[in-house]
C-alpha cells in the first residue's frame, strides 16, 4: 500500500464512520451437531471455494445449501488476495439463511483479512475487488471524496506538513484511490451491509468437542473464554480507538497467531493440553498458515491445521475437515480419508493416502519424506 492510501483510508473511514450500532452477542457453542465440515482460507477463490462444498455434499449443482443440519464452518480469511471476494460474501450470507431454512447452520469465521478491511488495511484487496463496487456515480463519488480528503487534510495537517495540493497530486490521488475505492469502504462501513455482517461474527467458537478459530491460541491467551475473545474482538471493530493494545491486531491473538501450526511441538504439548482442558475440547482446527495441500494433524491429532491452500493463488489444493460419528476424516479431492491419532507410522500413511490422490509430484512430497526418514524414531 502506498504512503498516501493510508492516510486517505484513515480518514475516509472517519468521514463515513457512525455510533457503532449495539450487537448482541452471537452464540459461540454448539453441542449435539451429526455432521460438521470445516473450510480453511478460501482467499477470493469462488470456484475452489464451492468446489469443495459439492465434494462434500453441503451444496447442489446450482450452489444452493443441500447439507441439511450439517454445520459449516469457515474459519475466516474469505476474502482478499484472490478476485472474487464479493461473490464469496455474497454467497456465504446467502448460504447462512439457506442453511438455517433447512435447520444447519453455517458459521463464518473472523480471520485477519476479515478484520483488516472492517478497520481500513487494504493492503491485499486486488483491483478487480475494487472493479465489483464501481457503478455509473462512481467518478462523481471518488471526486466529492476527494474534495472531503483535502479538506480534513487542511484542517489536520500531517506530521511533515500539507503537501502541494495541485492537478499532479491530485492526478495521483486518483491513480491511487481506483473506480469503486469509495463504495468498497463505505459497504464495509458500520451501517454497509458487509460491514454489519462482519461485525457481529465470531472469531472463536466450539461446536461439539472441536474448538475452531482462524489463527490460534497462544499461550498469552491461554485462559481466556471463547465468549470474551469474541467480545473483545466485537468491541474493538466497533470502536477503532481499542484497536491499539488490543486483541485484533496481536499477532498473539487468535486472529495471528501461527504457532500452533509451525512451531516444533514439543515445547507446545503442554500448552495444546492446558487449552483443551480449558475449554472442554478434543481438538482445534486452526486455518491461516497454509501447509502442504490437506488437513495435517498436529500434536497427535489434537490440532488440525486446516489451510490446505485451496486458492488457485497457493496451488487450488482441494480438502477439508469433515467431522461425524465421532470421527475426524479429511475429504481430499473427493476421498474421504480418516485423520490419524499419532504423529507417528498413523501420519505417515495418512500422508501417502492423501497424496496418492495428487497430482504428481504431489505438494506433500517433502513432508512425506521427511517422516520416512524420520518413521520409527522418538518424537520430539
Amino acid at each position: 500500500m502506498t504512503s498516501m492510501r493510508l492516510p486517505f483510508v484513515a480518514l475516509l473511514l472517519c468521514v463515513l464512520s457512525f455510533a457503532a450500532l449495539a450487537q448482541s452477542p452471537e452464540q459461540d457453542v454448539w453441542t449435539g451437531i451429526e455432521r460438521v465440515v470445516a473450510v480453511g482460507d478460501v482467499h477470493g477463490d469462488f470456484q475452489q471455494f464451492t468446489a469443495v462444498l459439492r465434494s462434500v455434499e453441503l451444496i447442489d449443482a446450482k450452489n444452493n445449501w443441500s447439507g441439511g443440519r450439517a454445520h459449516l464452518v469457515q474459519t475466516g480469511d474469505l476474502l482478499d488476495r484472490g478476485p472474487e471476494a464479493r461473490r464469496c460474501i455474497d454467497f456465504v450470507i446467502k448460504l447462512t439463511d439457506q442453511a438455517r431454512r433447512a435447520g444447519g447452520m453455517v458459521h463464518e469465521l473472523l480471520g485477519n483479512h476479515e478484520a483488516m478491511n472492517v478497520y481500513g488495511d487494504l493492503r491485499y484487496v486486488p483491483p478487480e475487488e475494487f472493479a465489483a463496487f464501481r457503478d455509473g456515480d462512481s467518478e462523481a463519488r471518488r471526486a466529492a471524496y476527494y474534495e472531503q480528503y483535502v479538506e480534513q487534510l487542511k484542517k489536520s495537517p500531517p506530521p511533515g506538513g500539507l503537501p502541494k495540493l495541485d492537478a499532479e497530486y491530485q492526478r495521483q490521488w486518483f491513480e491511487k484511490t481506483p473506480l469503486g475505492f469509495v463504495e468498497r469502504q463505505m459497504q464495509f462501513g458500520p451501517r454497509g451491509q458487509y460491514g454489519k455482517w462482519f461485525r457481529v461474527r465470531n472469531a472463536v467458537i466450539k461446536v461439539n468437542d472441536t474448538v475452531f478459530l482462524h489463527g490460534g491460541i497462544s499461550p498469552k491467551y491461554a485462559a481466556v473464554t471463547a465468549r470474551e475473545m469474541n467480545e473483545r474482538i466485537r468491541s474493538e471493530l466497533a470502536d477503532f480507538s481499542r484497536l491499539q493494545n488490543g486483541l485484533t491486531m496481536d499477532f498473539d491473538g487468535p486472529l495471528w497467531y501461527r504457532g500452533l501450526a509451525q512451531d516444533a511441538e514439543g515445547p507446545l504439548r503442554e500448552h495444546v493440553d492446558r487449552v483443551l482442558a480449558f475449554h472442554g475440547a478434543r481438538r482445534i482446527a486452526i486455518g491461516h498458515t497454509v501447509l502442504d495441500g490437506t488437513v495435517i494433524p498436529r500434536f497427535d491429532g489434537k490440532v488440525l491445521a486446516i489451510d490446505v491452500g485451496l486458492s488457485a493463488l497457493y496451488g487450488a489444493r482441494t480438502a477439508c475437515l469433515v467431522l461425524e460419528g465421532g470421527n475426524a476424516y479429511t475429504m481430499h479431492r473427493g476421498r474421504k480419508i480418516p485423520l490419524p491419532q499419532d504423529s507417528g507410522r498413523a501420519l505417515l500413511e495418512y500422508l501417502r493416502a492423501c497424496a496418492s490422490a495428487d497430482p504428481q509430484p504431489s505438494p506433500l512430497a517433502k513432508r512425506i519424506a521427511e517422516l520416512e526418514s524420520t518413521a520409527g524414531s522418538p518424537r520430539e
